[in-house]
C-alpha cells in the first residue's frame, strides 16, 4: 500500500478541472470517482435526504414526479449561507462515504477522487496527495462568464462562494497550471501521473 496513490483532484469553478478529469480517464485509463455524481444521487427521488429537504422547505421544492427542483433549491442556498451550510451537512457525509468506499474497493495503483469542494468539505484526508487545477482569478471570472453566460457580478459572486483558488493552490501537493495552453496543461498532467512522492509541479 505504500506506493498506492489516491489523488484528491480539485480546483475552483471554471478553472478546468473537468478537462483534467476527462483526460485522466481517456488518456491514462485512470478510475475517476466524481463527488458531483454522488451529490446528485444523494437527493434522488425517494432518498432520505430529499425527504429532509422537502420537510425544511416545503413540498413546492419537488416536481410533480417527486424529483427535486434543483434550480429552486439553488436559488435558496446561494442567497443564504446558513441554508447552504445546512444542505451541505446533509449531503457531504453521503458523498464522503461513497468516495471512501470507492477508493478502498479498488486495487488500482492510482485512483482519482474528483471533489470540487475537497477543502471546503474537509475531505482532504481521503487522499494521499492533492492536485489543484489553477488559473488566474481574472481568467476564472472570464471563463465562467463565457461558459455560463453570466455578468461579471454574477460570476464573481459564484467564485466568492468558494475558497479562493490561490488558497487552494497554496495547499496543493501538485498544482496544474491551466492559465496557458491546453498542451502545457496536458504536459503537467502527464508529469503528475508519473511522479511519485511530494514533488510539486509549477
Amino acid at each position: 500500500m505504500t506506493n498506492r496513490r489516491i489523488v484528491g483532484l480539485t480546483g475552483g469553478i471554471a478553472t478546468g478541472k473537468s478537462t483534467v478529469s476527462n483526460y485522466l480517464k481517456k488518456r491514462h485509463k485512470i478510475s475517476v470517482f466524481d463527488a458531483d455524481v454522488y451529490a446528485r444521487q444523494a437527493v434522488e427521488k425517494g432518498s432520505e435526504i430529499l425527504k429532509r429537504i422537502a420537510e425544511r422547505y416545503g413540498g413546492e421544492m419537488l416536481q410533480e414526479d417527486g424529483t427535486l427542483k434543483r434550480k429552486k433549491l439553488g436559488e435558496i442556498i446561494f442567497k443564504n449561507p446558513e441554508e447552504k451550510q445546512w444542505l451541505e451537512e446533509q449531503i457531504h457525509p453521503y458523498v464522503r462515504d461513497r468516495l471512501e468506499e470507492d477508493a478502498h474497493n479498488t486495487d488500482d495503483a492510482i485512483v482519482v477522487l474528483d471533489v470540487p469542494l475537497l477543502f471546503e468539505a474537509n475531505m482532504t484526508d481521503l487522499a494521499t496527495e492533492i492536485w489543484v487545477v489553477y488559473c488566474t482569478p481574472q481568467q476564472q471570472r472570464s471563463r465562467l462568464m463565457q461558459r455560463d453566460a453570466l455578468s461579471a457580478e454574477q460570476a464573481q459572486a459564484r467564485i466568492h462562494s468558494q475558497m479562493s483558488i490561490e488558497t487552494k493552490r497554496d495547499r496543493a501537493d501538485v498544482v496544474l497550471d491551466n492559465s496557458a495552453t491546453r498542451e502545457q496543461l496536458i504536459q503537467q498532467i502527464d508529469a503528475a501521473v508519473t511522479t511519485f512522492g511530494d514533488n510539486k509541479q509549477m
